[in-house]
């Protein structure tokens, strides 16, 4: 029996391991040839800026042998997106790891929970020193004990500049040398922190309060990214604002780089809610889409979940913004300027307002990921519509700026959430009419390098989910 049995087993392996190598190991990668076709159909089919490139006209190319000559004359599938994009692009981008793309656009990426920025040293060296943030928590830089106003200037005992930030902070583990900074000066101390970066799922309504000043009840929200997985938590934001009598509120969205489209309307009927089924914002496409594709955002009533949204009613709203705030922050700004009194407070915005969704290799008009090529993982995200308010405003690259111009002090950030926090302090002040505690009068703004929101796939998108 034993005799029997054995072989028997044998042959049942060989057949199964055959089928595993036929369906997985044996795959044929794509060519660079095969993932140029994709990125051409793609933009040839949505690119919102299609017109600016004559090689993606629909009549660019006589013959398959001349387009196919043009997809081969590039080495890499990403020289061939930059080739393809127009000047006035720069937010479109090309990955190859749509997985990790998906995750990031949910809220998951890998992170040591450092949030921080990267700014120049005042003295002109080309030297670069990093603020803390806001730190995640559960993660390792809460561990540490790391806080918002921290200051580091060195990764790994090696001095941050302006050309190696990226490769000094990429790795998975890293060790932060600390200084300080008097506003003039960084100094270097002697302490250090080991950091490790883990998978982790940012839930980005990060401080919901109801500040009592003078009997004057302010909700202060900080909203750090558009991530429609978190919508409950953001209505129920709105709730626990009802529940408090909030009749003024403050959205800090100082480090806010955008995110979904859906949530952003969302967001401008949490603050409102008088204005249901008007217009939130309207769609400007390509000319061979803009007939069968624009339409218009209107106020709803309910979130993704099919909660009902928990609305303000307010008549006016104050933002917290700076550089960073991008995309979907701005849209929401921008979209509820045309409805109610928006006061923006800190510093000029990013100056996006165009919109993306996913392009997988696969069949137009869809590109949809159950039909994508299984011999990569290339997808696009590609600007396909501009976004303007019910006034038609839109276009506003050089960003929203300031009505109150308030720039972060990185020797005197304040904690978030703290009516003395300078950016909030300005908007009490506003909303109050008690002036705000002034600057140091020695305050030099300085200019930013970058920031660790930058090492997200999903940085500064705004995205649809799916295409129409």
């Amino acid at each position: 029996m034993k005799k029997r049995f054995l072989p028997l087993l044998l042959i049942v392996f060989l057949i199964c391991y055959s089928c595993w190598e036929d369906n997985d190991d044996n795959l044929t990668p794509a060519s660079t040839s095969s993932i140029n076709d994709f990125i051409w159909r793609g933009l040839n089919f949505f690119y919102l800026y299609k017109a600016d490139t004559p090689e993606l006209a629909d009549d660019a190319f006589a013959t398959n042998d001349e387009y196919n000559t043009f997809l081969n004359g590039f080495d890499t599938p990403e020289s061939f997106f930059d080739y393809l994009k127009s000047n006035q692009d720069r937010f479109s981008i090309l990955v190859d790891d749509y997985i990790a793309l998906e995750n990031a656009l949910g809220g998951t990426t890998e992170t040591n929970g450092m949030e921080f920025g990267l700014v120049f040293y005042p003295d002109g060296s080309g030297n670069v020193f990093g603020y803390v943030r806001y730190v995640l928590p559960n993660t390792s830089a809460s561990q540490a004990g790391l806080e918002r106003g921290m200051i580091f200037n060195r990764i790994d005992g090696t001095q941050i500049t302006e050309n190696n930030f990226n490769d000094l902070l990429s790795p998975s583990g890293y060790t932060i040398g600390l200084a300080t900074f008097d506003g003039q000066t960084v100094t270097p101390t002697n302490e250090t922190v080991g950091l490790v970066k883990e998978q982790y799922t940012e839930n980005p309504v990060h401080i919901v309060r109801t500040l009592d000043i003078n009997g004057q009840k302010i909700g202060y929200l900080m909203y750090n990214a558009f991530t429609n997985e978190f919508d409950p938590q953001l209505n129920n934001a709105f709730a626990q604002f009802q529940a408090d009598g909030v009749t003024d509120l403050v959205i800090d969205l100082r480090y806010n780089g955008g995110g979904s489209v859906e949530t952003a309307v969302d967001l401008g009927a949490m603050v409102t809610g008088q204005f249901s089924g008007d217009v939130f914002y309207t769609e400007q496409w390509n000319a061979d889409r803009q007939a069968e594709y624009a339409g218009a955002g209107l106020f709803n009533t309910s979130i993704s979940t099919g909660d009902a949204i928990n609305s303000l009613n307010l008549n006016e709203v104050y933002f917290l913004t700076t550089r960073r705030s991008a995309s979907a922050s701005e849209l929401v700004i921008n979209g509820l300027d045309a409805h109610i009194n928006t006061v923006k407070v800190g510093d000029t915005t990013t100056g996006k307002f165009q919109a993306s969704f996913l392009l997988y290799d696969a069949p137009a008009p869809n590109f949809s990921r159950t039909q994508a090529n299984p011999n990569h993982t290339y997808a696009m995200l590609p600007l396909v519509f501009k976004t303007a308010n019910k006034n038609g405003v839109t276009d506003f690259v050089d960003g929203l700026p300031p009505d109150v111009l308030v720039e972060e002090d990185y020797a005197n950030l304040g904690q978030l959430g703290d009516p003395n926090e300078p950016l909030l302090a300005a908007a009490i002040a506003e909303i109050t009419g008690v002036p705000a505690p002034r600057p140091r009068a020695s305050f030099v703004p300085l200019k930013t390098v970058s920031e660790s929101k930058a090492f997200s796939p999903a940085y500064q998108i705004m995205y649809v989910d799916g295409n129409r």
